[in-house]
């Protein structure tokens, strides 16, 4: 782990340091609600998901989905966080239009995961700590629609009872970068968990970001809580905002009142929305419709002997089987589906250049049509295939460049295109040699400056590719140039 200089902010009355936690929903991947079996599916239809109970109508029981307590086990496995084998539902009581029952189902003093820890690697390379403090399950609320109407707001109960994963963490991160970063590498591992598929777009993974100013040493300040921010842009936008509007308060000689706030990424400001509330204000009390929620010791197990490998592991693992950079991996394990399609066209390969080919060219081209490594029109095999004919020097570096174009453009099998274009590398010593000898024949006084300037050289390598059309051996070239011209 290593460390850098804190972010600071410059005051009228010397530095302040920012004090940050951040508390990330992450709706977890299941068919299902947390309590009905109701769908979840993006894109439905307003209301066109939503039980008896997400509507919250008298007399209807919640019904616990197991499969959205084995996936928050996973995440806190995944975190290196303690399970609690019991843990409790809570009614938090508040109201608004788009909550139906008038509470949430979540959990207040005992939930699901206890204390962990995630290494956060930041764009520099260099790592960091971050303390988490807990995980609890709890019910998403329904959405509220203001803008179908200048004078009405419409509810849509469709995300009402979708399971959240509330990860929390403590008060850890003291720059903007680092904050990103966290939520970075935390939306890496849930991805790679299968927990949740993190599209913060789709509001599937967002952030309420916690703000504090002090004075570097100082006791923690107040914090203010910015609700739902979902790209790291924003919330490093929204973190540098807020800490700059609490220094500028406090030097004025006023105080900062805890509150929840919310970010307006047009105007890049935050506002307030409500006084922050404390436990008490919710009535937390048991849910008396849930019994305690009693883990199997061994059902634990085996789901930690399930868990994939995870983004350090595969990284080191890139490097020492593969040879490949630090910079490289760290790419290729960004996405799981980017390092499985690297694995699987590797194979047997020269995996530098595979890697060259998946983190360069292809990831560009999927990048500019917003395409995942699963949706690739080149399978895994193609590349494969490309880096075979390099290898074997049936093509130079630079055919293979416009061989990789005609796959993207869907012409083909790399052998099919090779040899369909009469793209074959020309290895055959005496048609390189007929054209060196013209060339030099035509330009002796070129030929001779070279005794005297080497590096010269390169121009004749350009006119020999020239006239083969890019075709020649450029290793074979290159010593066939330099016995002619005396090198």
């Amino acid at each position: 782990m290593t460390t850098r200089a804190p972010f600071r902010i410059q005051g009228r009355t010397g530095e302040w340091e920012v004090v940050l936690g951040l508390e990330v929903h992450a709706q977890v991947a299941s068919k299902a609600k947390l309590f009905s079996g109701a769908g979840v599916g993006f894109g439905a239809e307003p209301n066109s998901q939503v039980s008896l109970i997400d509507a919250g109508f008298p007399g209807m029981l919640p019904v616990i989905n197991r499969h959205c307590v084995e996936q928050a086990v996973r995440a806190g496995l995944g975190l290196r966080a303690k399970i609690n084998l019991t843990s409790h539902f809570d009614r938090k009581n508040y109201f608004y239009p788009d909550l139906p029952q008038g509470y949430q189902i979540s959990q207040f003093k005992d939930p699901i995961v206890g204390e962990g820890v995630l290494t956060v690697e930041r764009n520099d390379g260099s790592t960091f700590e971050v303390r988490i403090e807990r995980i609890h399950l709890e019910q998403d609320a329904g959405k509220s629609l203001h803008d179908m109407d200048p004078n009405l707001t419409y509810v849509d109960l469709n995300r009402a009872g979708v399971a959240l994963m509330e990860i929390v963490s403590h008060p850890d991160m003291r720059s903007p970068e680092d904050a990103a970063a966290y939520v970075k590498t935390l939306r890496q591992l849930v991805r790679y968990l299968g927990v949740c598929d993190g599209d913060m777009e789709k509001g599937n993974l967002r952030a309420d970001v916690n703000v504090s100013v002090r004075k570097p040493g100082a006791p923690l300040g107040t914090r203010c809580e910015i609700k739902n921010v979902n790209s790291m842009r924003f919330i490093q936008a929204a973190i540098v905002y807020e800490a700059t509007r609490q220094v500028e308060i406090l030097e004025d000689g006023g105080s900062i009142d805890q509150e929840t706030r919310l970010f307006d990424s047009h105007k890049v400001e935050t506002r307030s929305m409500r006084s922050k509330e404390d436990a008490h204000d919710y009535r937390y009390f048991p849910d008396p419709d849930l019994l305690p929620l009693v883990l199997d010791p061994a059902w634990v197990k085996d789901i930690e002997a399930s868990l994939p490998e995870l983004p350090d592991a595969k990284r080191a693992r890139l490097q020492s089987q593969y040879g490949l950079s630090a910079y490289d991996a760290g790419v290729l394990i960004a996405d799981a589906a980017r390092a499985d399609y690297f694995e699987a066209a590797a194979k047997g390969r020269d995996a530098k250049l595979v890697a060259n080919y998946v983190c360069n060219e292809l990831l560009s081209k999927l990048s500019a049509q917003d395409l995942e490594f699963d949706q690739s029109p080149i399978p895994a095999e193609d590349i494969a295939g490309l880096v075979s004919l390099i290898e074997t020097s049936v093509i130079s570096s630079k055919i293979a460049k416009a061989v990789f174009e005609r796959m993207w453009a869907g012409e083909g099998k790399p052998a099919e295109i090779v040899e369909r274009e009469g793209l074959t590398q020309v290895s055959d010593v005496g048609a390189l040699e007929s054209a060196i000898d013209a060339l030099i024949a035509a330009n002796p006084d070129k030929a001779a400056a070279v005794k005297d300037k080497p590096q010269a050289i390169g121009w004749f390598v350009g006119q020999v590719m020239k006239a083969t059309g890019g075709k020649a051996n450029p290793a074979a070239l290159n010593d066939l140039l330099k016995a002619k011209l005396g090198l």
